[in-house]
């Protein structure tokens, strides 16, 4: 499976003006982990997750206060909609992250997140009868040894 087959092409983006409290309050009504952040001033992309919310929060920094441009990711990775899934989980994993912004011919096409390639092995684990599951035993043994450590895969994941 590809990129293209899991990611989600609805992203929800925000601007760097936003506090982080409109920024919550945004992905949590859109049921989303990260938002991508367009700044027309500056060239690039960042992106907002959940864990940079908590970050600041568990720094005792005010919600309110806070800008989306202070705590952005700006150095992010991008995904092409032609990868496998695999690629995108173990680039992933080697990068401690669980989102990744796909982009077509420069333009955002859309989030890929952890969950989303999880869900497309788990429904393509069904039609073919364990091969999905196979594939997470390879990635495991491929990052962390014996397939039987799962937790040590999902801790890098999670981390």
């Amino acid at each position: 499976m590809k990129v293209s087959d899991g990611m989600s092409q609805v992203v929800l983006s925000v601007g760097p003006a936003h506090t982080l409290r409109q920024a919550a309050r945004m992905m949590a009504a859109q049921r989303v982990g990260a938002a991508v952040v367009l700044d027309n001033e500056r060239s690039g992309i960042g992106i907002l997750t959940e864990r940079d919310i908590l970050i600041s929060l568990g720094a005792d920094q005010d919600p309110d206060a806070e800008l989306v441009s202070e705590h952005r990711t700006t150095d992010v990775v991008f995904a092409s909609p032609e990868w496998t899934l695999e690629q995108a989980a173990e680039r992933m994993v080697s990068g401690g992250f669980r989102h990744l912004v796909v982009v077509d011919s420069g333009e955002v096409a859309g989030l890929l997140s952890m969950r989303d390639i999880v869900r497309c092995w788990s429904t393509a684990d069904e039609v073919v009868g364990g091969a999905a599951s196979r594939g997470l035993a390879q990635l495991a043994v491929l990052h962390h040894g014996p397939p039987a450590v799962w937790t040590t895969f999902w801790a890098r994941i999670y981390h």
